[in-house]
């Protein structure tokens, strides 16, 4: 069934809307997955804040012209799945990569982030980004470490201090000469 222009500029606004909030993209080849798969995954990606939409390559060329996700353009070719990250970078390539272990249909072509296009060897990189939970809490380590480090020595001082002076009253009870 032909799209009617108006769908067509429907299709094209709501992606570049997806692009234009998106913070990494992953371009996927969908053939050969049943409708099942393909509900499955949209429920996995709708509770993991990412944007999944099979969409004609000529649609989405128009889209992402003007943003940063242009470089997707040379490889959309073929059936396209489309997915943007919108909470966390690595979000939609962590749903893709363990989609496409699961399913031997699905086919990652390409992964973009920063409106550079990478190949599709490089989504465990991209998917091993932390959340942004993962990334504060990593943040908070390197900022605690320091205070940390400076209490720990700032409390030890008085410690061998006290260790000294007691050592020293042994000593003088012994009957050695301090």
């Amino acid at each position: 069934m032909a799209l009617q222009l108006a769908q067509k500029q429907a299709i094209v606004a709501d992606v570049r809307s997806a692009a234009q909030a998106g913070l990494a993209a992953v371009l996927a080849d969908y053939r050969g997955l049943t409708v099942e798969e393909l509900t499955s995954l949209r429920s996995q990606a709708r509770a993991n804040g990412v944007y999944l939409r099979v969409v004609r390559n000529t649609l989405l060329k128009r889209a992402v012209a003007g943003t940063e996700y242009e470089c997707l353009g040379p490889a959309a070719s073929g059936p396209t799945m489309l997915a943007f990250s919108n909470d966390e970078p690595g979000a939609a390539a962590r749903l893709l990569r363990a989609a496409a272990a699961d399913l031997e249909a699905l086919d990652v072509k390409a992964v973009a982030i920063g409106g550079q296009l990478f190949p599709a060897e490089d989504i465990d990189r991209l998917a091993a980004l932390p959340s942004r939970e993962e990334a504060l809490a990593q943040l908070m380590a390197v900022m605690r470490a320091p205070i940390a480090k400076l209490a720990q020595a700032l409390r030890d001082v008085p410690a061998k201090l006290v260790c000294t002076v007691a050592a020293i009253g042994e000593q003088r009870q012994s009957g050695g000469a301090a």
